[in-house]
């Protein structure tokens, strides 16, 4: 029996506007966007796990999954946020959804946002020229297939 495996996948949604939103909920919108997080899930720490990432880029920090998990219940308690999600093994996995996703990478067991850039340029440069046309041009070689 042959699995059906994707050699890649990509998920996008839009969403209205980001208007007056918290930094918080502009990550938020991000993780939604890229189908990172799932609409109305409440296990959202992927979202707390970027905001810290994209901190540490600013500061072109490197950090390792015990220093995420760190700052990210500090960041949830700040936010009166329940510290749910934030198992060693969960952190990890969450970790390596961003870097499937092109958005983050690792080196000797540290983490930091691709190459310190803006994620507005990795959305452009990975996702938006990489990864959806060639998803594209491959669906469009399976519908010519089909009509022939």
């Amino acid at each position: 029996m042959v699995k059906d495996l994707p050699l890649g996948e990509i998920t996008l949604r839009k969403y209205e506007k980001p208007y007056d939103s918290s930094k918080r909920e502009l990550v938020r919108k991000v993780c939604l966007s890229l189908g990172l997080l799932q609409p109305g899930d409440s296990r959202d720490i992927v979202v707390d796990m970027l905001m810290i990432l994209e901190d540490a880029r600013l500061g072109k920090k490197w950090l390792n999954s015990f220093e995420i998990r760190d700052l990210v219940e500090e960041l949830r308690k700040k936010n009166s946020l329940e510290a749910r999600g934030l198992a060693e093994s969960n952190i990890r996995r969450q970790l390596k959804r961003l870097r499937d996703s092109m958005l983050v990478d690792k080196q000797e067991n540290k983490y930091r946002i691709s190459e310190f850039a803006p994620l507005s340029e990795l959305f452009e440069m990975k996702i938006e020229k990489f990864l959806i046309p060639q998803t594209i041009e491959r669906i469009k070689e399976y519908l010519g297939k089909l009509d022939n």
